[in-house]
């Protein structure tokens, strides 16, 4: 098979590794993909927000299935229009992409099909926000309703804050993102990622994984899009999973097909495990980032056969094996980040930390003269398998004190809870 793999971050690196090593693949083009990407597929500079340019590029070249990476291209509909011309594509329609495009029509999903979530209000504009707001009080949750690349929600621990959070959505600091708003009850619990593979009809279960947001230790500091993942969640057991699928994943799948919208794809529920059970907090169309870079060091299986099989509704039909083994990954970053990151410095040493275990995706860089170069805010993705999390961990540590990059940070406890766990246990 020819594969089309769209993005150019850690997520898209972890899914060229795995995509490279199936016996079906004849030949993977990455667009417009990174240095790392480039050791597994041969780039194409495409402008990827460009439909018409992705389509002329698949018919050129034969592309037998596409992988889209990143939400932006799934949300603004590539999926419907690649489809339209006869090409095969691994990603949801524009309509079922609304599932992360619009937190509102998620949440109204959720109502109308009884799926467990926070409560919450819908605002166009900002007195009727803020009306709710002094009604409800604090701590609370506003979120811009729109793609805001995981820095549109904040969790307001008083009113000022949550003031704020407001003004700055109606302001424009999200752009079109902001222009509705989701205002909801702050729950208190466990946060767990999990992942399914949809092909309209079924929903596969496809592993779990925890996310660290914030972007100091101690879930510190502001949010991020992620500075590091384990897999699995301990916190999801195998009853949790069972519930999940029952309470919240099958009646999604169900309504969005009543609706018209049948999801395939991946579905990436973010849950809160609270007292009363699992809750969603949101949905993502697409897999996580970092939380793919661990799937795939732990997925046994051949991922082609996996999104094959999703694209042609064939799931019903399949099964996802695991590696015993859990996986550990640590966000390098560049100084600055998550607000203006420093981009240029010299990475070194990168090729010495990877080895037995240990991957190293790469997710914001770039060739500058010669050398490997910073180009983003979240820029390598140290990645390690262990018996436990706890020793995931320290060999990821490891891996990574062996990358000479003196503008880079990371946090230090990334697993921390499941460390914790282990150590109790």
């Amino acid at each position: 098979m020819n594969v089309l793999l769209l993005g150019s971050g850690g997520r898209e690196h972890a899914l060229a590794w795995k995509i490279a090593a199936s016996p079906l693949l004849t030949k993977l083009y990455a667009a417009p993909g990174n240095p790392g990407i480039g050791s597994e597929a041969e780039l194409v500079k495409l402008d990827i927000a460009d439909h018409a340019a992705v389509g002329a590029f698949c018919k050129e070249k034969k592309i037998d299935l596409v992988v889209v990476g990143p939400e932006g291209p799934l949300v603004a509909g590539i999926a419907d229009d690649l489809r339209a011309q006869g090409i095969r594509v691994f990603g949801p329609s524009k309509a079922a992409a609304q599932l992360e495009g619009s937190k509102g029509f998620t949440k109204d999903l959720c109502a109308r099909y009884n799926i467990p979530t926070a409560a919450y209000g819908r605002f166009s504009d900002l007195a009727s926000a803020k009306a709710y707001l002094e009604k409800t009080g604090a701590p609370i949750v506003i979120k811009a309703d729109g793609l805001a690349a995981g820095k549109g929600v904040t969790v307001a621990m008083t009113l000022d804050e949550a003031r704020a959070a407001l003004d700055a959505c109606f302001d424009g600091s999200f752009g079109a993102a902001g222009a509705e708003v989701v205002v909801e009850e702050f729950m208190t619990g466990e946060e767990a990622s999990f992942f399914c593979l949809c092909d309209g009809t079924t929903a596969l279960p496809f592993g779990t994984a925890q996310d660290h947001k914030r972007v100091g230790d101690g879930d510190t500091g502001p949010n991020t899009g992620g500075m590091g993942a384990y897999s699995p969640a301990p916190v999801m057991t195998p009853e949790l999973v069972e519930r999940t699928m029952r309470e919240i994943i099958e009646p999604t799948m169900r309504g969005m097909a009543e609706l018209g919208a049948p999801f395939s794809g991946v579905l990436f529920a973010g849950l809160m495990i609270t007292d009363k059970g699992p809750k969603l907090i949101e949905y993502n169309t697409r897999f996580g980032d970092p939380e793919c870079q661990v799937l795939m060091m732990r997925l046994k299986d051949d991922l082609l056969v996996l999104l094959n099989a999703a694209t042609d509704g064939q799931l019903a039909h399949m099964s996802v094996r695991w590696r015993d083994e859990a996986a550990l990954t640590v966000v390098m970053a560049a100084r600055g980040y998550p607000g203006t990151p420093e981009k240029g410095s010299v990475i070194r040493g990168v090729e010495d930390a990877a080895g037995d275990g240990v991957q190293i995706f790469h997710a914001g860089t770039a060739i500058n003269g010669g050398a490997l170069v910073a180009n983003g805010g979240r820029v390598l993705n140290v990645t390690a398998t262990g018996s436990t999390v706890g020793e995931a961990q320290k060999r990821a540590y490891a891996a990574l004190d062996r990358i000479d990059w003196p503008d880079g940070f990371c946090r230090r406890d990334i697993g921390w809870q499941a460390v914790a766990r282990e150590q109790a246990g």
